[in-house]
């Protein structure tokens, strides 16, 4: 799983140093406000993707129910969602799950969710062991929203050139 990145970095790079150059400060945080403002429509989608993600065991047992732990899976790593917006060095948008932001034992999921397998001991009895099933939830949420962020990022870089008068 990897992260999201908007960017046009030629041409956002040099904005970002005509900006700087001329001093405009309100313009450089406007650009910034609305970059971020393309992405989180990203970030609810992806959120509400992993939120209802259906995941399913391997078996006909039947059993099943409500997490043993006080830490939902699905919303934890909801949560863990974020947008970081940069106008110096690699300029651009990135949406990005923050894993330091996910208990210890839970870093791994969000890779081993989007894979669609994984196996884990029942209950932490390492003799027994299942596996469940989920369904990808990254890439096809981000390939949904890609087309609709690079208009709205050039419609941003072209908005703020006109400004600049270039």
């Amino acid at each position: 799983m990897r992260d999201v990145r908007i960017t046009g970095s030629g041409q956002l790079l040099e904005l970002q140093r005509r900006l700087r150059a001329a001093g405009h400060e309100n313009l450089r945080s406007s650009l910034q406000r609305r970059i971020r403002r393309a992405a989180e429509p990203l970030r609810d989608d992806l959120q509400s993707a992993v939120r209802g993600l259906n995941i399913r065991g391997q078996g006909g047992s039947g059993r099943g129910g409500r997490s043993p732990t006080t830490r939902p899976l699905r919303a934890t790593i909801a949560d863990a969602i974020r947008i970081s917006v940069r106008t110096t060095g690699t300029v651009g948008a990135r949406v990005w799950i923050d894993r330091s932001a996910l208990p210890p034992d839970m870093r791994a999921m969000p890779n081993k969710l989007n894979d669609g397998r994984w196996r884990h001991p029942v209950f932490g009895n390492r003799r027994r062991w299942a596996t469940q099933y989920a369904s990808p939830w990254w890439e096809i949420t981000i390939r949904r929203h890609t087309p609709r962020m690079e208009r709205e990022v050039a419609r941003v870089l072209d908005d703020v050139q006109r400004r600049l008068g270039g």
